[in-house]
């Protein structure tokens, strides 16, 4: 029976290894293949410069419009999101810290939101321009990005404040803190790094998302100078170019994910150390 245990444990344990191994060799076939079909289309102008008379048949240029316009949705629907998200999760946390019944409600309606299809966002943020009759814009693009990530920053945040001894929160209040001095001073500062990483993660899923800016965000070959203009985005133009009958401009596409691919490992990498290095500040 014990030597039936330690076979069954054995198995376990590899299985679980091969399947961890698996996802790892996953992410590094995609990074392979986008890679080696697009590398030889990579250069600065691509980088640096907006697409000029014909790009998407072959012409000059490169992506700069769609690199800017990706920042812009991104940081502005994250920086929306954050002033959404962290006083709900805060409050879902000190407020509502009796109320579990309640508390289960509303991470139950934030999971759903979590898990609509980004297309439901869009063609939602499609119906409020035509409410407030807005054309495809940078703003429209931000708003429905922001409605996009504002549930996973909530809901990674929340799960951060849960993970912090409910002890400390309990010493606060008898310490005569108020609740909103306990959720600002106690909370958040010990949640910090988790803060951190739910707005990169935010972040990361904003840029990198096509379906939610196909109808409000619009395309343009410029950069977008105000909040009105149309502005292209990285995964759009990967998308345009994908469809060309040109092999030189499926290749750019390879290219253009590259690009997209390089920032988001870059925002991982960086949610990693920042977490990190709060992580460590907070301890000592």
């Amino acid at each position: 029976m014990r030597r039936f245990k330690m076979l069954e444990e054995k198995f376990f344990i590899r299985l679980s290894a091969l399947f961890t191994y698996s996802l790892i060799a996953v992410l590094a076939f995609i990074i392979i293949v986008i890679f080696y079909k697009g590398f030889a289309a990579l250069n600065w102008d691509m980088v640096f410069k907006t697409p000029r008379g014909g790009y998407y048949y072959g012409g000059e240029g490169g992506v700069l419009n769609a690199i800017t316009g990706s920042l812009y949705i991104s940081i502005g629907a994250t920086l929306i999101a954050v002033l959404i998200g962290m006083p709900a999760a805060l409050y879902l946390n000190v407020q509502l810290i009796r109320y579990r019944r309640t508390q289960n409600t509303i991470r139950y309606f934030l999971d759903a939101l979590w898990g609509i299809p980004s297309i439901v966002y869009g063609a939602f943020g499609f119906t409020l321009m035509l409410f407030f009759g807005m054309n495809a814009s940078l703003l429209a693009g931000i708003i429905t990005v922001a409605l996009l990530i504002s549930p996973i920053m909530v809901r990674t945040f929340d799960e951060v404040l849960c993970t912090i001894p409910k002890g400390m929160h309990e010493a606060s209040l008898a310490l005569g803190s108020t609740r909103t001095e306990t959720a600002f001073r106690i909370m958040f500062k010990q949640g910090f790094p988790g803060f951190i990483t739910a707005v990169l993660l935010s972040f990361g899923r904003g840029i990198g998302d096509a379906a939610s800016v196909l109808f409000t965000a619009g395309y343009t070959d410029n950069i977008p100078v105000t909040l009105d203009e149309p502005a292209a985005t990285l995964p759009l133009a990967i998308f345009f170019q994908l469809g060309s009958p040109i092999p030189e401009v499926r290749d750019r596409a390879f290219a253009a994910s590259i690009i997209l691919t390089i920032i988001i490992l870059f925002i991982s990498i960086g949610a990693r150390l920042l977490s990190k290095r709060y992580s460590k500040t907070n301890l000592k």
